[in-house]
C-alpha cells in the first residue's frame, strides 16, 4: 500500500516535474560551464570579423587578432571533441545548403570569367566556413549560446560608437559613408541584425547591469542608424520593428512596445530634415540615380539577372559580378570608344550569388537562410520542461529571428552574400538548435541563473 501511494502521488504532480524525476539531486543544482579559452578565441574571433575592432584600434593590427584567434579555435575545437562540442551534432539541412554553397563557388573557378579572383574568393569563403562550424560547435549551453550573441551585439555598440565619435557630420556630409571596413550601408544592415540582440538583453536577462548597458548600446545603435543614412537599413529597421511587434511572443507586447517606443524616440530626436527627405525617395523613386543611371541598382540588377541566364548552371565565378560588369556587360564596349566602366557591385546578395554561382548556389543560399528561420521557429516553438528553460530558449530564437530578418532586408540592396555577419548569425542558429534539441535538454537539468 505505501508503494501505491507513492506512485498515485507521482502521477499527481505536473507534467514539467517528471523529468526531475530521473536526474539526480546533486545534478539538478548543477552551474553551467562558464568561459573557457575556446569559447574566449571565438569571441574575438567575432570581435574581429565582426566588429572589425583591429581596425578601429590599429595598436591591435600586428598581433593579427583575427588569425590568431582563429587558428587557437580551430585547433581547440578539434581537440575537444567530447559532449556537446562534438562535431557529429552540427550536421543539419542548415549545414547541408553551407557545404553545398561552398562547392559551389568551388565549381564555379574553371570556367569564371577571372580564375584568380574565384579562387581567392573561394579560399576566403572556405575560411568563413570552417568558422562556421568552429562557431556553432563550441556552444555547450544556451548560456553560450547568450555569451557570443552578447559579443555579436556588444562588438557592433563599439564599432558604431567609435564610428560616431570619429566620423563627424556637417553640411556637406550629413551622412556616414566610408569607415572602417564597412561603408555606411553595410553598418546599418549590421545595425539591423543587432538591435533585435540589444532588445532581448533589456527584455529577458537577469542582470540588471547588462539590460542597463544593453539599453545604452540599442540607443548608440539607433543613432548610428540615423546617422548612416541608408534607405537599406532604414527599411531592414522597419522590418526589425515589424517581426518585433508581430512575432515577437515570448515577450509581453507591453515590454515590446515600451522598448521601440523608447527607441523610436531616439530615432526622431536624432534625425534631421536631410534624413527623411532621404527616406522619401524610397516611394518617391522616378528621380533617384537608382533608377535612371546604369550605375544605379535597378540597371544593375537587370544586368545580374542577364548574367545569370547566360551563366545559369556554374555562373560568372565567385567574386566576379565586377568582372563581369567590366568585360561582358552591355555598358562594357563603352570603353572601347574610351569611355569609363564601372565595375561595380551586384548591390543585392541574391542576385549576387545567382549571378556568380549559378541558379544552383542561388538555391542553396535561399535554402541556407530558409532552414535557419525553419529551425529557430521550431525552436521557439517546442514545449521544453528542462534545461535551458523554456522562456528563455524562445526568447533568444526569436531574437535570432528578428536579427537575420534585419540581415535580409539590408542585404536585399547590398553584396554581403559571403560576409562573416551572415554565417556568425547562422552559426548561432545552428548552436542553439543544437542546443536545444541536445542530450542536455533531454536530461532535465535545471542551472542556476546564469550571468555573462
Amino acid at each position: 500500500m505505501p508503494e501505491q501511494a507513492r506512485a498515485v502521488r507521482s502521477f499527481d504532480r505536473p507534467p514539467q516535474s517528471l523529468d526531475a524525476l530521473s536526474v539526480p539531486a546533486a545534478s539538478r543544482g548543477a552551474r553551467p560551464a562558464g568561459w573557457d579559452l575556446l569559447l574566449g578565441c571565438v569571441a574575438v574571433y567575432i570581435a574581429t570579423t565582426v566588429g572589425r575592432v583591429h581596425q578601429l584600434f590599429p595598436v591591435l593590427l600586428p598581433l593579427k587578432p583575427a588569425f590568431v584567434a582563429a587558428l587557437l579555435a580551430v585547433g581547440l575545437y578539434l581537440l575537444q571533441q567530447s559532449g556537446q562540442r562534438r562535431v557529429q551534432r552540427l550536421p543539419s539541412r542548415t549545414t547541408f545548403y553551407l557545404l553545398g554553397l561552398l562547392l559551389c563557388a568551388v565549381l564555379s573557378i574553371p570556367a569564371a570569367l577571372n580564375q584568380g579572383v574565384a579562387f581567392y574568393s573561394m579560399r576566403d569563403f572556405a575560411k568563413t566556413v570552417l568558422m562556421y562550424f568552429v562557431i556553432a560547435g563550441s556552444v555547450r549551453s544556451l548560456r553560450d549560446v547568450e555569451r557570443l550573441t552578447l559579443v555579436y551585439f556588444g562588438v557592433t555598440v563599439v564599432y558604431t560608437a567609435v564610428v560616431l565619435s570619429r566620423f563627424q557630420l556637417g553640411a556637406d556630409s550629413w551622412r556616414l559613408d566610408r569607415l572602417y571596413y564597412y561603408d555606411g550601408n553595410d553598418l546599418a544592415t549590421l545595425i539591423a541584425s543587432a538591435m533585435p540582440l540589444g532588445l532581448y538583453f533589456v527584455l529577458s536577462h537577469r542582470r540588471t547591469l547588462v539590460r542597463v548597458l544593453a539599453f545604452v548600446g540599442l540607443v548608440v545603435l539607433a543613432v548610428g542608424q540615423i546617422r548612416s543614412g541608408s534607405r537599406g537599413g532604414f527599411l531592414a529597421s522597419l522590418a526589425v520593428v515589424a517581426f518585433v511587434l508581430l512575432r515577437f511572443t515570448a515577450v509581453p507586447a507591453r515590454a515590446r512596445l515600451a522598448g521601440l517606443l523608447v527607441i523610436l524616440i531616439v530615432i526622431f530626436a536624432a534625425s534631421s530634415e536631410k534624413y527623411w527627405t532621404q527616406m522619401q525617395t524610397i516611394v518617391h523613386s522616378s528621380e533617384d540615380y537608382n533608377t535612371t543611371s546604369d550605375a544605379g541598382r535597378m540597371k544593375t540588377w537587370e544586368r545580374g539577372l542577364g548574367y545569370m541566364a547566360s551563366h545559369p548552371v556554374l555562373g560568372v565565378g565567385a567574386g566576379n559580378f565586377a568582372v563581369a560588369e567590366g568585360t561582358i556587360s552591355p555598358l562594357a564596349r563603352l570603353q572601347e570608344r574610351g569611355i569609363r566602366v564601372r565595375w561595380g557591385a551586384a548591390h543585392n546578395s541574391f542576385l549576387q550569388v545567382g549571378a556568380e554561382l549559378g541558379i544552383p548556389g542561388l538555391l542553396l543560399f535561399i535554402g541556407l537562410i530558409a532552414t535557419a528561420f525553419t529551425s529557430l521557429r521550431r525552436v521557439a516553438r517546442r514545449p521544453l520542461a528542462a534545461s535551458p528553460p523554456a522562456g528563455d530558449v524562445s526568447r533568444l530564437a526569436q531574437s535570432l529571428m528578428a536579427a537575420l530578418v534585419g540581415w535580409v532586408v539590408g542585404a536585399f540592396f547590398l553584396s554581403l552574400a559571403y560576409t562573416d555577419m551572415l554565417y556568425t548569425l547562422v552559426a548561432l542558429v545552428v548552436g542553439l538548435a543544437k542546443i536545444a534539441g541536445g542530450n542536455e535538454t533531454r536530461s532535465g537539468q535545471r542551472p542556476r541563473p546564469s550571468w555573462i
